[in-house]
Protein backbone atom coordinates (compact mmCIF):
# COMPACT_ATOMS: atom_id res chain seq x y z
CA UNK A 1 0.00 0.00 0.00
CA UNK A 2 1.17 3.54 -0.62
CA UNK A 3 -0.57 6.07 1.43
CA UNK A 4 -0.67 9.86 0.67
CA UNK A 5 -2.18 13.28 1.88
CA UNK A 6 -3.80 15.57 -0.67
CA UNK A 7 -4.99 19.51 0.13
CA UNK A 8 -3.19 22.77 1.71
CA UNK A 9 -1.69 22.46 4.93
CA UNK A 10 -3.82 22.20 8.30
CA UNK A 11 -6.71 21.32 5.69
CA UNK A 12 -5.17 17.38 4.38
CA UNK A 13 -6.87 14.26 3.04
CA UNK A 14 -5.30 10.98 3.61
CA UNK A 15 -5.17 8.72 0.43
CA UNK A 16 -4.17 5.67 -0.40
CA UNK A 17 -3.03 4.64 -3.54
CA UNK A 18 -3.72 1.39 -5.12
CA UNK A 19 -3.43 -0.53 -8.30
CA UNK A 20 -2.73 3.22 -9.65
CA UNK A 21 -5.90 3.98 -8.26
CA UNK A 22 -6.48 6.80 -5.54
CA UNK A 23 -9.10 5.89 -2.33
CA UNK A 24 -10.50 8.46 -0.10
CA UNK A 25 -9.46 7.66 3.47
CA UNK A 26 -11.02 10.45 5.81
CA UNK A 27 -13.71 9.69 7.66
CA UNK A 28 -13.25 6.62 10.07
CA UNK A 29 -9.22 6.88 9.18
CA UNK A 30 -8.29 10.65 10.81
CA UNK A 31 -5.61 11.21 9.02
CA UNK A 32 -1.91 9.12 8.53
CA UNK A 33 -0.17 10.13 11.96
CA UNK A 34 0.68 7.04 14.50
CA UNK A 35 -2.30 6.31 15.76
CA UNK A 36 -3.46 5.66 12.46
CA UNK A 37 -0.31 3.27 11.73
CA UNK A 38 -0.34 1.84 15.48
CA UNK A 39 -3.41 0.33 14.27
CA UNK A 40 -1.80 -1.45 11.20
CA UNK A 41 -2.71 0.89 8.52
CA UNK A 42 -5.68 -0.56 5.84
CA UNK A 43 -5.42 -4.07 4.48
CA UNK A 44 -7.82 -3.14 1.92
CA UNK A 45 -9.49 0.06 -0.12
CA UNK A 46 -12.99 -2.24 -0.50
CA UNK A 47 -15.39 0.71 1.00
CA UNK A 48 -13.47 3.39 0.50
CA UNK A 49 -14.11 5.78 -2.39
CA UNK A 50 -11.95 6.46 -5.46
CA UNK A 51 -10.92 10.11 -6.13
CA UNK A 52 -9.28 12.19 -8.28
CA UNK A 53 -5.95 14.02 -6.92
CA UNK A 54 -5.06 15.71 -10.02
CA UNK A 55 -4.50 19.90 -9.15
CA UNK A 56 -4.22 18.85 -5.56
CA UNK A 57 -1.11 19.92 -3.33
CA UNK A 58 0.42 16.79 -2.29
CA UNK A 59 1.40 17.02 0.97
CA UNK A 60 3.91 15.14 3.08
CA UNK A 61 2.68 12.21 3.69
CA UNK A 62 2.77 11.81 7.27
CA UNK A 63 1.39 13.87 10.32
CA UNK A 64 2.59 15.04 13.13
CA UNK A 65 5.88 12.68 14.31
CA UNK A 66 6.71 13.43 17.33
CA UNK A 67 10.53 13.28 17.03
CA UNK A 68 12.78 13.50 13.38
CA UNK A 69 15.71 11.38 14.52
CA UNK A 70 18.76 11.44 12.22
CA UNK A 71 21.59 9.30 11.25
CA UNK A 72 24.71 11.26 10.25
CA UNK A 73 27.83 9.98 7.83
CA UNK A 74 26.51 6.42 7.27
CA UNK A 75 27.62 6.29 3.68
CA UNK A 76 31.57 5.45 3.74
CA UNK A 77 31.96 7.61 0.13
CA UNK A 78 30.33 10.26 1.60
CA UNK A 79 32.27 9.98 4.93
CA UNK A 80 35.18 10.48 2.69
CA UNK A 81 33.95 13.92 0.33
CA UNK A 82 33.04 15.29 4.06
CA UNK A 83 36.71 14.38 5.16
CA UNK A 84 35.60 12.27 8.03
CA UNK A 85 36.68 8.72 8.74
CA UNK A 86 33.33 6.31 8.91
CA UNK A 87 32.22 6.35 12.38
CA UNK A 88 32.41 3.04 14.42
CA UNK A 89 28.36 3.72 15.63
CA UNK A 90 25.63 5.98 14.30
CA UNK A 91 26.25 9.34 14.15
CA UNK A 92 22.64 10.94 15.76
CA UNK A 93 21.69 14.30 15.33
CA UNK A 94 17.98 16.03 15.82
CA UNK A 95 15.60 17.69 13.23
CA UNK A 96 12.44 19.52 14.16
CA UNK A 97 9.41 18.41 13.08
CA UNK A 98 8.30 21.57 12.32
CA UNK A 99 11.16 21.60 8.83
CA UNK A 100 8.43 19.02 6.92
CA UNK A 101 7.48 20.03 4.26
CA UNK A 102 5.42 18.56 1.39
CA UNK A 103 7.28 16.84 -2.26
CA UNK A 104 6.80 20.13 -4.10
CA UNK A 105 6.58 22.26 -1.43
CA UNK A 106 9.07 25.53 -1.55
CA UNK A 107 11.68 25.17 0.41
CA UNK A 108 13.63 28.77 2.42
CA UNK A 109 17.30 29.12 1.95
CA UNK A 110 18.17 30.42 5.22
CA UNK A 111 18.54 34.16 5.95
CA UNK A 112 22.50 34.90 5.71
CA UNK A 113 22.57 31.13 4.69
CA UNK A 114 25.88 30.74 1.67
CA UNK A 115 25.95 26.87 2.08
CA UNK A 116 22.56 25.49 1.71
CA UNK A 117 23.21 21.80 0.63
CA UNK A 118 20.52 18.64 -0.77
CA UNK A 119 20.99 14.75 0.90
CA UNK A 120 18.77 12.50 -0.68
CA UNK A 121 18.13 10.32 2.43
CA UNK A 122 15.85 6.96 3.39
CA UNK A 123 13.31 7.71 5.65
CA UNK A 124 11.86 4.95 8.01
CA UNK A 125 8.32 5.85 9.92
CA UNK A 126 7.40 3.88 13.06
CA UNK A 127 4.08 1.91 13.35
CA UNK A 128 4.70 0.57 16.81
CA UNK A 129 6.55 1.93 20.13
CA UNK A 130 10.70 0.88 19.64
CA UNK A 131 12.46 0.66 23.13
CA UNK A 132 15.29 -2.19 23.99
CA UNK A 133 14.67 -4.30 21.07
CA UNK A 134 15.72 -7.86 20.95
CA UNK A 135 16.84 -8.38 17.43
CA UNK A 136 17.93 -6.50 13.90
CA UNK A 137 14.67 -9.17 12.69
CA UNK A 138 12.41 -7.52 15.71
CA UNK A 139 13.42 -4.17 14.06
CA UNK A 140 12.19 -4.76 10.60
CA UNK A 141 9.09 -5.20 12.82
CA UNK A 142 8.69 -2.18 14.12
CA UNK A 143 8.87 -0.12 10.50
CA UNK A 144 5.67 1.00 8.90
CA UNK A 145 6.89 1.94 6.01
CA UNK A 146 9.91 3.91 4.00
CA UNK A 147 9.81 7.62 2.19
CA UNK A 148 11.60 9.62 0.42
CA UNK A 149 13.32 12.71 2.46
CA UNK A 150 15.59 15.33 1.90
CA UNK A 151 17.96 16.21 4.43
CA UNK A 152 18.65 20.00 3.80
CA UNK A 153 21.74 21.25 5.70
CA UNK A 154 23.27 24.57 6.20
CA UNK A 155 26.98 23.95 6.08
CA UNK A 156 28.30 27.02 7.78
CA UNK A 157 25.53 26.85 10.53
CA UNK A 158 25.92 23.24 10.91
CA UNK A 159 30.21 22.83 10.91
CA UNK A 160 31.91 26.22 11.06
CA UNK A 161 28.90 27.34 13.92
CA UNK A 162 27.88 24.16 15.47
CA UNK A 163 28.95 24.71 18.92
CA UNK A 164 29.76 21.25 18.65
CA UNK A 165 26.43 19.46 17.19
CA UNK A 166 24.82 19.65 13.80
CA UNK A 167 21.05 20.53 14.58
CA UNK A 168 21.45 24.57 13.82
CA UNK A 169 22.37 23.66 10.47
CA UNK A 170 19.74 20.88 9.64
CA UNK A 171 16.30 22.48 11.75
CA UNK A 172 15.67 25.63 9.55
CA UNK A 173 12.28 26.26 8.72
CA UNK A 174 11.78 23.83 5.56
CA UNK A 175 14.14 21.70 5.47
CA UNK A 176 12.60 18.25 5.27
CA UNK A 177 10.64 17.95 2.43
CA UNK A 178 8.96 14.49 2.18
CA UNK A 179 6.96 12.33 -0.29
CA UNK A 180 5.62 11.67 -1.73
CA UNK A 181 4.20 8.30 -0.34
CA UNK A 182 5.29 6.04 2.48
CA UNK A 183 5.13 3.04 0.63
CA UNK A 184 4.50 -0.12 3.17
CA UNK A 185 7.19 -2.49 3.79
CA UNK A 186 5.86 -5.54 1.62
CA UNK A 187 6.06 -2.97 -1.30
CA UNK A 188 9.58 -3.00 -1.14
CA UNK A 189 11.74 -6.11 -2.16
CA UNK A 190 14.72 -5.43 -0.76
CA UNK A 191 15.14 -1.81 1.36
CA UNK A 192 19.20 -3.05 1.05
CA UNK A 193 19.33 -2.52 -2.48
CA UNK A 194 17.77 0.70 -3.64
CA UNK A 195 18.94 3.02 -6.27
CA UNK A 196 19.03 6.74 -4.57
CA UNK A 197 19.73 10.40 -6.46
CA UNK A 198 19.37 13.85 -6.49
CA UNK A 199 19.38 16.79 -9.33
CA UNK A 200 19.47 20.13 -9.21
CA UNK A 201 17.57 22.38 -12.02
CA UNK A 202 17.61 18.98 -13.81
CA UNK A 203 21.26 18.07 -13.37
CA UNK A 204 22.80 15.03 -11.35
CA UNK A 205 24.73 15.39 -8.06
CA UNK A 206 24.50 12.09 -5.91
CA UNK A 207 23.71 8.84 -7.91
CA UNK A 208 23.96 5.71 -5.52
CA UNK A 209 22.74 2.97 -3.62
CA UNK A 210 21.25 2.03 0.20
CA UNK A 211 23.60 -1.10 -0.12
CA UNK A 212 26.31 1.28 0.54
CA UNK A 213 25.19 2.15 4.32
CA UNK A 214 27.85 1.22 6.42
CA UNK A 215 24.78 0.69 9.14
CA UNK A 216 22.00 -1.34 7.78
CA UNK A 217 17.96 0.05 8.83
CA UNK A 218 17.35 -2.71 10.99
CA UNK A 219 20.90 -2.19 12.84
CA UNK A 220 19.98 1.45 13.24
CA UNK A 221 16.63 0.81 14.31
CA UNK A 222 18.05 -1.79 16.29
CA UNK A 223 20.96 0.46 17.64
CA UNK A 224 18.62 3.53 19.07
CA UNK A 225 16.25 1.79 20.38
CA UNK A 226 18.71 0.61 23.14
CA UNK A 227 19.25 4.37 23.65
CA UNK A 228 15.98 5.89 23.17
CA UNK A 229 12.27 5.02 22.48
CA UNK A 230 10.23 5.56 19.71
CA UNK A 231 6.73 5.95 18.89
CA UNK A 232 4.04 5.08 16.36
CA UNK A 233 4.13 8.21 13.58
CA UNK A 234 8.13 9.07 14.22
CA UNK A 235 10.57 9.47 11.45
CA UNK A 236 14.39 8.12 11.05
CA UNK A 237 16.60 9.32 8.31
CA UNK A 238 19.39 6.93 7.73
CA UNK A 239 22.09 9.14 6.06
CA UNK A 240 23.13 10.35 2.39
CA UNK A 241 25.63 8.81 -0.16
CA UNK A 242 28.05 10.99 -1.86
CA UNK A 243 27.27 14.08 -4.26
CA UNK A 244 26.73 16.74 -2.27
CA UNK A 245 27.74 20.55 -2.21
CA UNK A 246 30.14 19.92 1.11
CA UNK A 247 32.12 17.94 -1.23
CA UNK A 248 33.26 21.06 -3.42
CA UNK A 249 32.53 19.71 -6.25
CA UNK A 250 28.51 21.41 -6.93
CA UNK A 251 27.93 25.19 -6.29
CA UNK A 252 25.44 25.44 -3.33
CA UNK A 253 22.04 26.06 -3.68
CA UNK A 254 20.58 29.62 -4.21
CA UNK A 255 17.07 30.83 -4.38
CA UNK A 256 15.58 30.16 -7.92
CA UNK A 257 16.35 26.58 -7.80
CA UNK A 258 15.03 23.63 -7.79
CA UNK A 259 16.40 20.61 -5.92
CA UNK A 260 14.75 16.86 -7.03
CA UNK A 261 15.56 14.01 -4.80
CA UNK A 262 14.26 10.07 -5.61
CA UNK A 263 14.42 6.68 -4.15
CA UNK A 264 13.68 3.45 -6.56
CA UNK A 265 10.53 2.46 -5.90
CA UNK A 266 9.66 5.29 -3.63
CA UNK A 267 8.81 8.37 -5.60
CA UNK A 268 10.83 11.69 -5.91
CA UNK A 269 10.38 15.40 -4.31
CA UNK A 270 11.34 18.25 -6.46
CA UNK A 271 11.46 21.71 -4.35
CA UNK A 272 11.74 25.65 -5.86
CA UNK A 273 14.02 26.99 -3.23
CA UNK A 274 12.94 31.05 -2.19
CA UNK A 275 14.64 33.15 -0.07
CA UNK A 276 13.25 33.16 3.10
Amino acid sequence: MKYLRIGQPGYETPVALHEGKYYDLSGPIGDIDGEFLARGGITTVAGFPEIDVEGERIAPPIAKPNAIVCIGMNYAAHCAESGAEPPAEPVVFYKHPNTIVGPNDDVQIPRGSQKTDWEVELGVVFGKPASYLESEEAALDVIAGFVVANDLSEREFQIERSGGQFSKGKACPTFTPLGPWLVTPDEIEDVQALRMWSKVNGEARQDSNSKDMIFSVARIVHHMSQFMAFDAGDLLLTGTPEGVALSGRFPYLKAGDTVEVGIEGLGATANPTVQA
